[in-house]
């Protein structure tokens, strides 16, 4: 796929419209995506800054005993290796939900998950440009589509804030962008399922966040 940028999915914990998140990837030009579950991509043999340029969890796992996630110690050496190569991280919905007990995750998202109080299926919501100058929101005009509402806390002071939403059931951020040591972390609390998918204007925004995290735009 040429100069394709090479995007590691990772799934678990959480069920999921298989065939339409696939469909979903291959829509998205110039991306090419691997869709994999979290225990197979930490238990990769090879460095993962060797194969990719991007990792998107769209996964929902938490901790075990002792402080440690599932599948123990991989996901924490693995990250960290992820975020010393300065690879790009993207958080699609209940992502921003895992590892409540993880201090790296929490910086990586820039709240706490144990704020979470209650969702809402398939709510007709107003997704709004806080910021029109960002390169992932960059003529993205206001916009309305159906997804799942998140209710807790907003991301920190040390996010940036690039859509919004006015929905009464919903925390008000919805796309913010941080830093986590060498990596570009974009989060998206929206993507639970093919009604958002299939939008044109989320398939934009999640198409210019992954590039935006691999540092293409």
């Amino acid at each position: 796929m040429g100069d394709a940028i090479r995007v590691a999915v990772v799934t678990g914990g959480h069920s999921f419209d298989v065939p339409n998140l696939h469909k979903l990837f291959r829509a998205l030009e110039g991306v090419d995506a691997y869709v994999q579950h979290m225990e197979n991509f930490v238990s990769a043999r090879h460095r993962v800054k060797d194969w990719y340029d991007v990792v998107l969890f769209y996964s929902m796992l938490g901790f075990r005993d002792q402080g440690k996630p599932r599948y123990p110690d991989k996901p924490v050496q693995t990250m960290g290796d992820v975020l010393d190569a300065g690879i790009g991280v993207v958080m699609l919905h209940h992502a921003i939900l895992s590892y409540t007990d993880w201090d790296l995750w929490k910086d990586m998202v820039g709240l706490d998950a144990e704020s979470f109080t209650g969702y809402s299926h398939d709510e007709k919501m107003n997704i709004a440009v806080a910021d029109s100058e960002h390169p992932i929101t960059r003529g993205i005009v206001d916009w309305e589509m159906l997804d799942d509402t998140y209710e807790m806390e907003e991301p920190d002071a040390d996010s940036q804030v690039l859509l919004t939403t006015d929905h009464s059931a919903c925390m008000k951020t919805i796309g913010w962008t941080r830093q986590a040591e060498k990596s570009r972390v974009f989060n998206l609390q929206s993507g639970h399922d093919n009604h958002t998918w299939v939008d044109e204007n989320f398939q934009a925004v999640l198409l210019r966040g992954i590039q935006w995290a691999a540092g293409r735009i």
